[in-house]
């Protein structure tokens, strides 16, 4: 950003702060000239440089005004070897600083005790240690009336906390600590006043896989239970909460937060487990969930909320890697369609989905345009990416068009980072926020001009960086220079004309944010993980039970807080991709052993398996036979049927055959859905044809050689009969018993057991009896909820 200011001195008094600035040098030469003709004393304090630390705890009021009392308190530990003595903590008024940059440079300098800050308040208002021992740390608490402190015009002062003393080594009187910070000065009413919006961002980490349970409540199943950590009284999400609900801030919520919030707050939700199994999810936290859930609520009503696209997602990474991937951008599509869905269904308000978030509001010509292909026609930038080409001496307002209707939103580089870092010591958070204010207040001067002026965080502040975060702005809120305003409203503002809208090549991308981008890899991955998505919903009768979770789990994949988790980001795509891949096996063919076919003719069944709780259909099963010369299925190749088999059941599917020939032949079994598109893997069997069996030959031999045993049987039989009668007529009789002609009695001369031997109407059945004709086997296939064993 240009910092032409801080040499044009556009202050709201430039010409009185010039006088004073001379005063003070031609009252500082003499004192400069002395410390010139002391030339020990430069080195006697550098080398007490860090014996002593100063922290600075509180400063309340941040920003005083007329009739205040500021009041310091903070701790000085020693640090050194030796013990110090006659030591007392003195505070000190530097000189104004008239530019932003001159902040950013005692900012930098803040502890180091050369140049010590002004001149000491007053004794009275100094608190004194006869000694301080090594390692030692001593509280202290300084209150002083404001008018005391001798300020001068409105602005920005540097303002210092020393402590003095001295040591057996260094036996005079020396500054061995000191604590830098600043003074925002604006008693009175500033005549313009800076348009801030600040956004509180709602965001985490993802939480919820794309399993679900079997019942109609599709019961989640979450990665751990970190969310109840965060939500619980004094967990990060719930603070961001707590403070928000009293500040003037533009909610921006990742609608994914709210979904996973929800589905715990519905209760019976599971935690995953290392070994793949699941566990219920403690029923305390439902309690936890609906709390912050109602809280939010409240905190948001009549404020303006702003919905990222669904799980956040990594415009960066996506614009640089994944738009050669076909499908990328629909997903960010997706995300975008149902965000505003979700923002209304839990908290009851309508949010604006007109902003894409970019990290680090890091922004190059790939990037806006992904950004605004689902529909976001405003883009939340930062300054230190989209900088300041034009020469003003004023940072301007937060809106630039920048073409095609689109509106860079830009966010103001030094107070949207001022919250960043370590800030769970008091001494960090304090040094923050007077330096947040002096930025706010020292931008406020450059110019008479109003300005709309975005401040955008980083995406997920610690429970102690929004603590800072809350006390900076409730003295904002509380100052004289500025007023806060919707982002919505800061997007809308008349631009500045000399404003760059240039935005920055690709080049320019930082490279510490392109290193953890998600490469090109996790967007081929998504890519078949929504094929095999495609191909497994066109099955289903109820699609929603896995559309649903599924492409939000898809959405999460390329969410922004994998952002330095990479191992966590593998094993999630990975996870949910072996989902996936369980599900489409429920809906299988069961494999079959060798088959036998007897005759030129025959039925073959198929069984097809559904372990999935709803029906499927949509499926065709497809029999081929692999020697079509020898068998033919329905006349031809192969043939196909239509499946449908309900939730839980199998069913058998039954295909007409026809042999023209013996011998063994392979035969293919393989779904495939109605677009024609493999489905699961194929079963192959082998099918033995014969056109008469050894068994059934067998059998047919059986029955011929007991035929010709009963007619042999029966010739005899008849034989001995007629010998016998020839033996008991006598010689020259036998002609009378032949049955000749012209011998009456030959008819009726049939022996009665002879009779009775030869009849075979009472003969029990022999095994070459044929057996009872029976119909056909059917070749239709069974009904969609019929059960059928393998």
């Amino acid at each position: 950003m240009a910092e032409a200011a801080d040499f044009q001195g556009t202050s709201a008094s430039p010409a009185r702060r010039w006088l004073r600035r001379a005063g003070a040098l031609l009252a500082g030469a003499p004192l400069l000239a002395g410390v010139l003709q002391l030339p020990a004393a430069g080195p006697a304090q550098a080398a007490s440089s860090g014996t002593v630390s100063v922290s600075v705890d509180s400063l309340s009021p941040s920003a005083p005004t007329d009739g205040d009392t500021l009041t310091v308190s903070g701790t000085v530990t020693n640090n050194g070897k030796q013990t110090v003595t006659d030591a007392h903590v003195g505070l000190r008024v530097g000189p104004e600083l008239t530019s932003r940059s001159e902040i950013d440079s005692v900012a930098r300098h803040s502890d180091e005790p050369q140049g010590s800050t002004g001149t000491e308040v007053g004794d009275k208002y100094e608190e004194k240690f006869d000694k301080l021992a090594p390692g030692v740390a001593e509280h202290f608490t300084i209150s002083v009336p404001v008018d005391k402190l001798d300020l001068g015009d409105d602005g920005v002062y540097e303002f210092g906390v020393a402590l003095s003393g001295q040591t057996s080594a260094q036996a005079w009187d020396q500054v061995l600590g000191i604590q830098r910070t600043f003074l925002p000065w604006q008693p009175s009413e500033a005549d313009t006043k800076t348009k801030t919006s600040f956004l509180w961002p709602l965001i985490s980490t993802v939480h919820m896989t794309a399993k679900t349970g079997a019942g109609e409540l599709q019961t989640p199943e979450f990665l751990d239970d970190d969310l109840a950590k965060e939500l619980a009284p004094g967990g990060r999400l719930a603070q961001m909460v707590d403070l928000g609900k009293d500040l003037d801030v533009t909610w921006v919520i990742d609608p994914d937060l709210l979904a996973s919030v929800d589905a715990m707050a519905a209760g019976n939700y599971r935690l995953q487990g290392a070994d793949g199994t699941s566990t219920p999810g403690p029923r305390e936290h439902q309690a936890i969930a609906k709390q912050w859930l109602a809280a939010l609520q409240k905190a948001v009503a009549g404020k303006e909320v702003v919905a990222l696209p669904f799980a956040d997602p990594d415009l960066a990474s996506l614009a640089h890697n994944g738009t050669s991937v076909t499908g990328s951008l629909s997903h960010l599509k997706d995300a975008t369609d149902v965000a505003a869905i979700t923002v209304k269904t839990v908290l009851h308000v309508t949010p604006s989905t007109d902003f894409a978030w970019p990290v680090n509001g890091a922004v190059d010509p790939s990037i806006m345009k992904v950004a605004t292909s689902a529909g976001a026609d405003r883009v939340i930038a930062r300054s230190d990416s989209l900088q300041e080409t034009g020469g003003l001496p004023y940072t301007p307002s937060a809106a630039r068009p920048v073409g095609g209707g689109t509106t860079a939103v830009v966010a103001d580089a030094r107070l949207s980072k001022a919250f960043e870092g370590d800030l769970t010591k008091a001494g960090s958070a304090t040094l923050a926020v007077q330096r947040f204010l002096a930025q706010s207040l020292a931008l406020n001067a450059q110019t008479d001009k109003q300005r709309s002026i975005v401040v955008a965080p980083q995406r997920m502040p610690t429970a102690s960086q929004a603590q800072a975060m809350a006390v900076a702005l409730k003295a904002l809120q509380g100052g004289t220079w500025s007023q806060f305003q919707d982002l919505s409203a800061a997007a809308k503002d008349k631009p500045d004309p000399g404003a760059t809208t240039r935005i920055p090549s690709t080049y320019a991308y930082p490279s510490s944010l392109r290193r953890q981008e998600l490469p090109r890899a996790v967007f081929d991955q998504i890519a078949r993980t929504q094929d095999k998505l495609d191909n497994f919903r066109v099955i289903l009768s109820d699609q929603s039970r896995v559309v649903t979770p599924f492409g939000r789990a898809i959405n999460r994949e390329m969410s922004t807080s994998w952002r330095g988790r990479r191992g966590e980001a593998v094993s999630y795509r990975d996870g949910v991709e072996a989902w996936i891949d369980d599900l489409t096996q429920q809906v299988k063919l069961i494999d079959k052993s060798e088959t036998k076919l007897s005759g030129r003719s025959a039925t073959i069944p198929v069984t097809v398996q559904n372990n999935l709780v709803q029906p499927v259909g949509h499926l065709v099963l497809r029999l081929t036979s692999t020697m079509p010369t020898r068998l033919k299925i329905h006349g031809k190749a192969y043939d196909e049927q239509p499946v449908e088999v309900s939730g839980g059941h199998s069913q058998s599917v039954k295909f007409t055959t026809s042999a023209n020939a013996n011998g063994r032949v392979t035969v293919l079994a393989q779904l495939y859905t109605e677009d024609g598109k493999p489905y699961g893997d194929a079963v192959s069997f082998d099918v033995k044809v014969t056109e008469v069996t050894p068994t059934v030959m067998l059998v047919i031999g059986g029955g011929v050689l007991l035929l010709v045993l009963a007619g042999f049987r029966m010739y005899t039989q008849r034989k001995r009969a007629a010998a016998r009668q020839a033996d008991e007529d006598g010689p020259g009789t036998a002609g009378e018993n032949t049955g000749e002609p012209g011998n009456p009695e030959a008819p009726g001369d049939r022996l009665p057991e002879e009779s009775d031997s030869t009849s075979g109407a009472d003969d029990p059945e022999q095994p070459s009896d044929p057996a009872p004709d029976t119909a056909p086997e059917s070749a239709d296939p069974s009904g969609t909820g019929e059960r059928v064993d393998r």
